[in-house]
Formats: structure tokens, C-alpha cells, sequence
């Protein structure tokens, strides 16, 4: 390991967005499982929890009642309702993680993102995930063999609308083809990384290069 590779940063919250079925969910999980330095927000959500999850692993189930609750008392970085469910960001983990230096992935909406950008907003980088044409989403819809026609059309409903919010991204991605795609996001993550700001213990490196210690 040289020298260079210790210096200590801030952490930055990855945002990735897109309409159902444009290939954000295959990143993501690409990103997560080959870079050990970026890790996946837990949300708190009120969906019942699905069989094989586990409570403050994949989720923080709470009740109704209990998610409003903490949403007064400021507890959540941002929040939203998706399909009738409540979904939150504990706000003190994810300051804490930034701290140690270490990435967040959120898979969030465009709500999510502008409410991120309000309160976290130097530490956001946000990519938006274009699919190469209207057709080639509502196939992917389709391929999956998850919902029913009706669930389609209205999540290519959704669609326009989420698109519509491209222009407040930082970055955007057309995913024509996954790999070059995921290549792609690697190369905006590994930039941002490098940004100077984000470089916290840049200048003590700086002094020791140019005053080296005998």
C-alpha cells in the first residue's frame, strides 16, 4: 500500500435513481458487491416485512404510528411514501459513516434526492440511469415476469414523471449495455472519491512530501 492511498477523506452519499426497470437495481447491486468501501443505506420502512429479511438488515420495520413519530422528531435524513409505505434515512447513522470515511448507496427517488440535497447537500453525488428508449423499459418490465399488465402500465406511468427529473442529477447514464454502464458509475464513484475537498487529511500529506520528517 503507498502512502498516497492513506490518506484519510469524508464519505459521500451516492445517489442512483431511475424509473422502474432501467437497470438501477442491477448496479447497484454490482457496486455493492465488489467495492467493500460503499455500503447500502438502511431505510426504515412500514412495509410488512417480506420473508427472508431481517429486521435492521435489509430494513428498520416500524409500525405506522412509530415512523411518523421519529419523522417529527427529525430523525429521518429524508423520507417518502412509494406505493402506500412509508420509507426514512436515519439521519445520525449515515453522518457517522461519513465520518469514518466510508460511502452510502442510496436507492432512492427523485423526492428522496431533493431532500438529501437539502440537508447533506457537499456530500450528494446523484446519478440518474436512463433507459435507452421507452420500448426497450416497458420490455424489461415485461421480461422480469413480476407484475401483471396492469402493474406495468402504471409503473410506465411513473415513468415519465421520474424521468422528467433527469436535469437535477449530477451525472446521467443512458444503459444501453449493462457492463459499460456499470463501468460507468465505477468511474464517477472513483472521481468523486478523489475530489480535493473530500480529501480531508490531504494536507498533512502535502506537508510531510514537501517537510518530510527526519
Amino acid at each position: 500500500m503507498t502512502q498516497a492511498s492513506t490518506i484519510d477523506r469524508r464519505g459521500l452519499l451516492l445517489v442512483v435513481s431511475s424509473p422502474s426497470g432501467a437497470g438501477k437495481t442491477t448496479l447497484s447491486k454490482r457496486l455493492l458487491g465488489s467495492d467493500p468501501d460503499i455500503a447500502l443505506s438502511v431505510s426504515a420502512t412500514t412495509r410488512p416485512m417480506r420473508p427472508g429479511e431481517i429486521d435492521g438488515k435489509d430494513y428498520h420495520f416500524l409500525s405506522v404510528d412509530d415512523f411518523h413519530a421519529r419523522e417529527e422528531e427529525g430523525f429521518f435524513l429524508e423520507s417518502a411514501t412509494v406505493f402506500g409505505n412509508c420509507y426514512g434515512t436515519p439521519k445520525e447513522a449515515v453522518f457517522n459513516t461519513l465520518e469514518e470515511g466510508r460511502d452510502i448507496l442510496f436507492d432512492i427517488d427523485w423526492q428522496g434526492k431533493q431532500q438529501l440535497d437539502e440537508r447533506a447537500g457537499g456530500d450528494v453525488v446523484s446519478v440518474f440511469i436512463l433507459p435507452p428508449s421507452r420500448k426497450a423499459l416497458e420490455d424489461r418490465l415485461r421480461n422480469r415476469g413480476q407484475d401483471s399488465d396492469e402493474v406495468v402500465a402504471k409503473r410506465m406511468d411513473m415513468a415519465d414523471g421520474e424521468i422528467s427529473h433527469y436535469a437535477e442529477y449530477g451525472y446521467v447514464i443512458v444503459n444501453d449495455d449493462i457492463d459499460k454502464a456499470d463501468t460507468q458509475l465505477r468511474s464517477i464513484l472513483q472521481a468523486e472519491r478523489l475530489r480535493r475537498r473530500r480529501q480531508t487529511g490531504l494536507r498533512r500529506f502535502v506537508d510531510q512530501v514537501i517537510k518530510p520528517e527526519d
